[in-house]
């Protein structure tokens, strides 16, 4: 089927698309962009920065909310694991992975300054790589024996990005995705829910991989075939190209943890607001969902990584709390001793049902046991922000105003936003990446200190 990527990668434009294609590109651009914010000041970022600059050298492409310089494929890694360290970003359900933070990380890596790219053609790049990672995400799931990490697929989108991007023949841009697969990295997604540490969802290293993939095959250099693009096992998913939108599948977290988590937290919020519940009247918290949801056990993580990987973390969070953001699964909340009493006090236990359901459904219900002898149960409970129960726009742009405003670019997030929205009619990209790759300014970081 490779005649459906390679002549779609080639040839797409937003022309091609509905009207409700543009504004779910708009969306994930301006969620993924709010991510990037707030996961410039991780240590994940520091580190992976600090090794591009080393070790890649090069001046093609900056660092989102940071402005320093590295190759296009330093860069990538280094904006990608940026993402993917603040776990609140954008996610198809059937990937079980995530499609924009890979390809952003790529667009970003071959778009320069932007003076040459109209705000049109960005989202076309952009849903080109959400359509080709998504399906690529599929395929390998439906043909690999083991559970892989994002960075497995989103190595063959960022491949062929790059080579629309550089303007490639067709026989080039089949070579790029073959490349792509064939050093993506197949990295164990269980061995991290198991033991959480920066490695992640692999975003990162697939964004490399694929930028430089596609650098390879504009050289001559050969890859071709790509088995999840070619196999006929996998037609099906490639066929509809330009007919069938997976972007459109997309779900929004409104929390910055694994999404997995997620359905547990939405049924523990609503027994607190049903009962105006204090944390400190509860005695026992019991969770039933999938078996992948109950693996997230880490009850006392050791960092921010650990924490955005665990279950009865961020529930104990929400009921102590009342919501859980950045500062939940920052310091302040890992050393919050009531949040940590309550999370020992959850017990996980899986649900066949439910298990049966995963990953195009995710559910799990709740039961919380009082100090005076109630038994408090919720029904079935699901994620907010899937394209089944969706985030309004006022609630996209909430939390990516919350997320800019705590990593001390908040002056910048209505001039965004601005942008972002009504990116079809600007002809140049420069006006928003001198935005989104500047460095905090003193004077803004200290407003967000106070």
């Amino acid at each position: 089927m490779t005649g459906y990527a390679v002549s779609f990668i080639g040839r797409f434009s937003m022309s091609d698309a509905p009207e409700t294609v543009l504004h779910h590109a708009k969306r994930c651009l301006l969620d993924l962009i709010g991510v990037a914010a707030a996961g410039s000041h991780l240590e994940v970022s520091r580190i992976t920065g600090a090794v591009a600059l080393a070790q890649f050298g090069g001046d093609a492409a900056r660092f989102l909310f940071d402005g320093r310089r590295s190759s296009a494929a330093g860069a990538a890694m280094r904006n990608a694991m940026s993402i993917d360290g603040f776990d609140a970003h954008d996610g198809h359900p059937l990937t079980k992975g995530h499609a924009g933070c890979g390809s952003l990380a790529a667009l970003l890596a071959f778009a320069g300054e932007g003076n040459d790219l109209s705000g049109r053609d960005m989202l076309a790049h952009l849903v080109v790589g959400y359509e080709i990672a998504i399906r690529a995400g599929m395929a390998l799931h439906r043909t690999a024996c083991d559970y892989h990490t994002t960075g497995a697929w989103i190595a063959i989108a960022a491949a062929g990005l790059g080579a629309r991007m550089m303007g490639l023949d067709e026989t080039r841009i089949r070579e790029a995705l073959g490349i792509g697969e064939y050093y993506g990295p197949r990295s164990q997604m269980m061995r991290c829910i198991a033991h959480p540490t920066m490695v992640k969802d692999g975003s990162g290293w697939g964004a490399m991989a694929g930028v430089t993939a596609a650098m390879l095959a504009r050289e001559g250099f050969t890859g071709a075939p790509a088995v999840t693009v070619e196999s006929e096992d996998t037609s099906d998913l490639w066929s509809d190209l330009g007919e069938r939108w997976r972007i459109t599948e997309q779900y929004f977290k409104p929390y910055p943890v694994c999404r997995w988590a997620q359905p547990a937290m939405e049924a523990a919020a609503a027994l607190k607001r049903e009962h105006a519940l204090a944390a400190s009247a509860i005695r026992a918290v019991r969770v039933r969902s999938f078996r992948e949801a109950v693996e997230l056990s880490t009850r006392r993580p050791a960092g921010t990584d650990a924490a955005q990987y665990s279950l009865p973390f961020p529930v104990a969070a929400l009921l102590v709390r009342g919501k859980v953001s950045a500062a939940e699964i920052g310091e302040e909340g890992l050393r919050d001793p009531e949040i940590l009493r309550l999370a020992e006090l959850v017990e996980l236990i899986e649900e066949p049902r439910y298990s049966a359901l995963f990953p195009a459904e995710r559910w799990a219900e709740v039961e919380i046991e009082t100090a005076d002898g109630r038994m408090l149960r919720s029904g079935p409970a699901v994620a907010r922000g899937s394209a089944e129960n969706p985030l309004s726009d006022a609630e996209i742009s909430s939390k990516f105003h919350e997320l800019l405003s705590v990593s001390g670019f908040g002056e910048r997030a209505s001039p965004i936003e601005d942008l972002v929205m009504s990116l079809e009619k600007e002809p140049s990209m420069a006006s928003l990446f001198n935005l989104i790759y500047e460095p905090a300014e003193a004077a803004e970081l200290q407003g967000a200190a106070n």
